[in-house]
């Protein structure tokens, strides 16, 4: 498998038709996960390929991700990342390559009572509608051919428009992994 497609199936839960929701900032590593989140992770890409994501705690509650496709020999992806939880929902964040303009992209998650890891990306379409009304600040930058909201409003001004009820259609589902028995 090209490089290539394992980063977009690392970023999977971040894209939406090529648009996408940027921070300037990452979430600051100021909280720790829950522990439920740590461990081994498995589903089926959209090109029926196994994926195995591996989470582990780094320093000073930041975590890393790591993407293989099983059965294959391609090197497997690393990820960076820190998490907050604000009231019911948790985040991610995590640092975008420089194509991306060096920002930071943003996910929610949450561990089922099925024990399945579900991710969330951020709509971007709901994001440039916030902008132009002024919910939030920012701009309109483009990435890979495609609109996408550069957002520069503060963390917890971004976490009160998110955890507005009226909101709850900015969260789409993306992805969903199964925990592997350890």
């Amino acid at each position: 498998m090209k490089a290539s497609r394992v980063l977009l199936l690392a970023l999977a839960c971040l894209l939406l038709s090529g648009c996408l929701v940027l921070f300037n900032s990452p979430i600051p590593a100021s909280e720790a996960a829950p522990t439920q989140l740590l461990g081994s992770w498995l589903r089926d890409n959209e090109w029926g390929e196994r994926l195995q994501l591996d989470i582990k705690a780094g320093a000073a509650n930041s975590y890393v991700a790591t993407i293989r496709v099983l059965g294959q020999d391609a090197k497997p992806e690393v990820y960076p990342f820190t998490v907050a939880r604000s009231k019911q929902r948790w985040y991610a964040s995590i640092g975008l390559p420089k194509r991306f303009g060096d920002h930071y992209a943003m996910a929610g998650f949450e561990i089922s009572k099925a024990n399945e890891l579900v991710l969330y990306s951020l709509d971007p379409g709901a994001f440039l509608q916030a902008l132009k009304l002024g919910a939030l600040q920012g701009q309109r930058v483009e990435t890979q051919g495609s609109d996408s909201a550069l957002i520069s409003s503060p963390l917890a001004q971004v976490f009160a428009y998110l955890n507005d009820p009226a909101n709850a259609d900015v969260f789409i589902e993306t992805a969903r992994y199964q925990r592997v028995d350890q």
